[in-house]
């Protein structure tokens, strides 16, 4: 099985692909205006349960320093544009796509 993620800033959803093929999307938060989600292809290189504060559940990071597909303190954040440029998805939420992705995972995140 191949796994990707797909990241949407305009239309604020991460996509799970299998092979090729949507097999789920998911509601997220994304970097404001002035810190904005930084676009490209990247990998997942670590995870981190319970990393604390507005993390919440669960800390993905990516190839990028300092960026990462997260969990949140504050549910009311999904769907708008409020991170630090992180990808913040509900706690529930990225805690089944963290055990469905392994580390080495492509992510690639477009405006589109």
């Amino acid at each position: 099985m191949a796994y990707e993620i797909h990241v949407s800033t305009s239309k604020r959803r991460l996509a799970l692909l299998n092979n090729g093929r949507v097999v789920k999307i998911y509601p997220i938060g994304v970097g404001k205006m002035l810190t904005p989600t930084p676009k490209g292809t990247y990998t997942i290189i670590n995870k981190q349960p319970n990393p604390g504060g507005p993390f919440g559940v669960m800390w993905m990071g990516l190839s990028k320093p300092h960026y990462g597909i997260h969990g949140t303190n504050n549910p009311a954040s999904i769907g708008k544009l409020v991170s630090h440029g992180c990808i913040r998805m509900y706690n529930q939420d990225v805690l089944a796509l963290s055990k469905i992705v392994p580390i080495g995972t492509k992510v690639r995140i477009s405006q589109t």
